[in-house]
């Protein structure tokens, strides 16, 4: 039979409303007094039902995600995640709330998540930029008792909870490695074409990505990252100018958004000129591009599931309890054109 709070109570000589105040880490109990009922709680091998316990008491978690306001298919998509998540909200007892941040924007970041700590929610998640303005905003969460967990570019060295993504360097070492074995021996140059490298998921794509082919593949020329801020029309603009200057580019990696202006700009080409080109997401525009050969590969994290993560890793959190870390482990999917699901 499992012990309950009685037992706990009768155990530490104690009342019901003290061991109450120890499981729920409220004030009021002196050291001496927390000290027994811990020492009866470990005794007796109590275990709380955290879940349950807010199920009876009809607990709706208040959540909040940061999200950078811009026109690329991948964020567009993740949005439209967390606004299914909003429409499960009933079930699954939450209340999200969605607030759109400038991208890239280390300062906006910061007093964004500064004016999020001043409504006291549960938990906050947010795609992070990297700066020491959001580690301390980070910080300034994590000692009001807010759960903070980074969503698909993380911030390490920051005291946030979790991360929910991908594993970023293995996902440029797979890109590196897919054009290597795609060119085949072939000489000429590579193209790289970032959003920004303030963001730690394209910065660790791109270390995967070069550490791998200057090891494997030492006969292509790397040229220098191109950073067009995940706009498609500067994107376009870029990497039109980049074939003008190198008409030998025989590869070219994406490792951030902007998909739809370098497409157009690599559809321009002859096809006799067209470069072997990695991409990053499954949207609309690279899967018509896997479909019709302009694109060799396509590297995919599933958005739905980092959001589902992102919730489930804050209700845990927000509860004191573990986090699965198998549940949450977001897998790197290959894409070509004869697997498009």
């Amino acid at each position: 039979m499992k012990p309950t709070v009685h037992d706990i109570a009768r155990s530490a000589g104690v009342s019901l409303a003290t061991v109450d105040r120890v499981l729920n880490g409220r004030p009021g109990v002196r050291r001496i007094t927390q000290e027994k009922v811990e020492e009866a709680i470990a005794v007796l091998g109590y275990v709380r039902d955290v879940a349950a316990a807010n199920l009876a008491k009809g607990r709706t978690y208040a959540f909040t995600f940061v999200l950078p306001e811009n026109d690329n298919s991948f964020m567009i998509g993740l949005r439209e995640e967390v606004e299914q998540a909003v429409g499960r909200s009933g079930a699954e007892r939450t209340r999200i709330r969605v607030v759109d941040v400038p991208p890239f924007d280390g300062q906006a970041l910061s007093n964004m998540l500064d004016g999020v700590l001043a409504d006291r929610p549960d938990g906050v998640a947010f795609v992070a930029v990297e700066s020491s303005d959001v580690q301390a905003a980070v910080a300034r969460l994590r000692e009001a008792g807010i759960a903070v967990v980074t969503l698909v570019s993380d911030l390490p060295g920051s005291q946030r909870h979790h991360f929910a993504g991908i594993d970023n360097h293995a996902a440029g070492r797979t890109a590196a490695n897919l054009l290597g074995r795609f060119l085949s021996g072939r000489d000429g140059r590579v193209a790289m074409v970032a959003g920004s490298m303030l963001v730690r998921d394209h910065r660790e794509r791109l270390e995967g990505f070069l550490s791998v082919l200057s090891e494997d593949f030492p006969r292509l020329a790397i040229l220098p990252v191109i950073e067009a801020r995940d706009d498609p029309a500067i994107a376009e603009e870029l990497v039109t100018g980049l074939f003008r200057r190198y008409p030998d580019v025989i590869g070219l990696y994406s490792l951030g958004a902007g998909n739809r202006g370098i497409l157009k700009a690599v559809r321009s080409l002859p096809e006799a000129r067209r470069p072997v080109i990695i991409a990053h997401e499954l949207t609309r525009s690279t899967r018509a591009a896997l479909a019709d050969g302009v694109v060799d590969a396509v590297l995919n994290q599933d958005a739905g599931h980092e959001v589902r993560s992102a919730i489930r890793v804050l209700k845990a959190k927000a509860d004191g309890l573990p986090v699965i870390a198998a549940q949450e482990r977001i897998r790197i999917d290959i894409f070509l054109k004869d697997n498009l699901p």
